[in-house]
């Protein structure tokens, strides 16, 4: 079962997976051609149907930072906290053996931003969250039900704190005034994006590890060339660590008018993803320059084949969505 079948990360697993032997079956709100079951997961009754005859669920189906102004905290207690709820119950009384939840790196929350004057943020499994919005508070509430669950009923779970992989425009205005939009991702490879097709990637070895380890939590983000050694000057001279690493960039972002940014501010660290999971994300900053260099796009085909699909229904007047919540 892949819940989230609407989405970006549910269409490029059902894609993904119809290729293979598994039989994947799409669960969204949406009807879309990736979607074999409408319903929402909030209502009990049509989790319990879905569920039977299922042996993986990849739970990949939420509300996300774009509907925080949209939708009332209520809402994502019920989407992201209740509908996880029953899709673990559920599972566990249908004997499903191994369960995938995609969280996000923005359950850091407040954890992801050092101190004026600190280093950049070295962001491993190890940092505590501290939610900043009711986004992030459910999706830390929700993986601690996956960690309860496991604990007691043994159910191998597994949690992908997946970091930016959406095509659409950054909400933040400054950003986007700052940085054409591909520059934009690219510099983000560097330590916060990572590219559809690894995420899939690292689902899939989730679903084959689960049994075996039982419990974990992965940051899933393309691999930085930066080490913690790095994390002062990078905070004052970001484009000068970079050159130490991938020299080839200084070049091709003078022939395309593109930019680094003078700082950063965090770096997602996937070691642990790639030792335990055997994970090997082959889309990363130095990757990417060498397809511009070809003239190639430096998203994967199926980055490309998912394409965007906005979170609302309604055309806003300025951003992607809106940022700040009213409700």
């Amino acid at each position: 079962m892949i819940t989230g079948s609407a989405g970006h990360l549910g269409e490029a697993l059902v894609r993904t997976l119809e290729s293979t032997e598994h039989q994947a079956i799409g669960v969204d709100i949406k009807t879309t051609p990736f979607t074999a079951r409408a319903g929402s997961i909030v209502d009990r009754g049509f989790v319990k149907e879905c569920m039977r005859g299922m042996d993986t669920v990849i739970h990949a189906a939420t509300l996300h930072k774009p509907h925080v102004a949209t939708h009332s905290r209520q809402d994502f207690v019920d989407t992201n906290i209740t509908g996880t709820l029953n899709l673990l119950e559920e599972a566990v009384a249908a004997g499903v053996t191994s369960f995938i939840y995609t969280s996000t790196t923005s359950a850091f929350g407040r954890a992801l931003l050092p101190a004026n004057g600190a280093p950049a943020a070295w962001i491993t499994e190890e940092i505590t969250p501290v939610p900043k919005n009711i986004y992030g508070a459910t999706k830390v509430a929700a993986e601690s039900l996956c960690e309860l669950f496991q604990h007691r009923t043994g159910l191998p779970c597994l949690i992908l704190r997946t970091s930016r992989f959406f095509p659409e425009a950054d909400d933040d205005k400054r950003a986007r005034e700052s940085f054409e939009d591909a520059n934009l991702k690219v510099n983000e490879l560097l330590h916060r994006r990572a590219d559809i097709e690894d995420i899939v990637s690292a689902h899939l070895l989730a679903v084959e590890k689960a049994p075996s380890i039982g419990f974990g939590r992965y940051i899933i983000s393309a691999t930085t060339p930066f080490t913690r050694d790095d994390m002062e000057e990078l905070r004052i001279n970001a484009p000068a660590v970079v050159q130490r690493y991938v020299p080839e960039f200084e070049a091709e972002y003078v022939r395309r008018s593109w930019t680094m940014p003078q700082s950063i501010d965090r770096v997602y660290v996937n070691e642990h993803a790639r030792l335990q999971l055997g994970w090997r994300p082959r889309h990363d900053f130095q990757s990417a320059i060498y397809r511009l260099r070809a003239h190639e796009d430096f998203r994967s085909p199926l980055a490309r084949a998912v394409g965007s699909k906005g979170y609302h229904t309604v055309t806003f007047s300025e951003g992607p969505y809106p940022t700040e919540s009213t409700i």
